[in-house]
């Protein structure tokens, strides 16, 4: 089969905004510039699309033209390593889906264990926030509830009151099991974060949760947050203000 050929049926195959480079054609054809010059025709042709030096999608067509891909495509040499999670979306990136703003960002926020100074790529900034708790795919979505508590005061478009009352709605809808994990997570997040968990749980009257939360707070140490005692009456256990 011609160079072009074989990729040509492999594109086929792959989903509408599957992010794509040369490598994943040069195990079976051994001719890195053979498949480069393939693609780059494929591009001019208009069978795919160019995202940046390197990497290609096959575009969703639309009546208002191609549909970008997805911000977890453009960015999952940064979430998994030959097949093991390093990394996941939070921040800007998730902060639309738990339904805490209808802004949608430019920037793509991921959570790492070590994380890299930000950078460009195609129309994103990538940006990285340390997580200190194992990664694993269990995990990702408490942990993306961890760090929008933890960076609430950042979420555009939004009020510090609105903001509990979702991750309210988002804490309730949680199974007993995953409340209790993630408390044991947010262990390991700034005392501010625990505070606030803990005020959202007791709020909850889920108060057989929060003992841990509690005792390894500073008690003398207070949590400013403007707006938060519309939401939550919790507030001054747990020193808030």
């Amino acid at each position: 089969m011609k160079v072009v050929d074989y990729i040509t049926s492999k594109i086929e195959r792959l989903p509408r905004g599957y992010v794509f480079t040369y490598a994943d054609f040069t195990t079976e054809v051994n001719n890195k510039e053979a498949v480069i010059k393939a693609l780059n025709r494929m591009v001019e042709s208009g069978k795919i699309a160019k995202m940046s030096k390197g990497k290609y999608y096959k575009p969703e067509n639309t009546p208002f033209g191609n549909l970008q891909p997805k911000q977890a495509q453009v960015v999952k040499d940064l979430l998994e390593d030959d097949g093991k999670i390093i990394g996941y979306l939070t921040g800007y990136s998730i902060y639309n889906q738990l339904g805490l703003t209808t802004q949608v960002s430019n920037t793509i926020q991921i959570g790492k264990n070590e994380i890299r100074p930000n950078f460009k790529r195609e129309r994103y900034t990538i940006s990285f926030v340390k997580q200190k708790n194992t990664i694993t795919k269990e995990y990702i979505p408490l942990l993306q509830i961890l760090d929008a508590i933890r960076y609430i005061k950042k979420i555009p478009d939004a009020t510090i009151e609105s903001s509990c009352k979702r991750l309210l709605a988002i804490l309730e809808n949680l199974s007993d099991k995953d409340q209790s994990t993630l408390v044991r997570l947010a262990l390991k997040y700034p005392p501010a974060t625990k505070a606030i968990l803990g005020a959202l749980l007791d709020e909850l009257q889920q108060n057989s949760l929060t003992g841990q939360l509690y005792k390894s707070l500073n008690p003398i140490t207070k949590y400013k947050l403007n707006g938060v005692g519309k939401a939550l009456s919790t507030i001054e256990k747990w020193n808030i203000v």
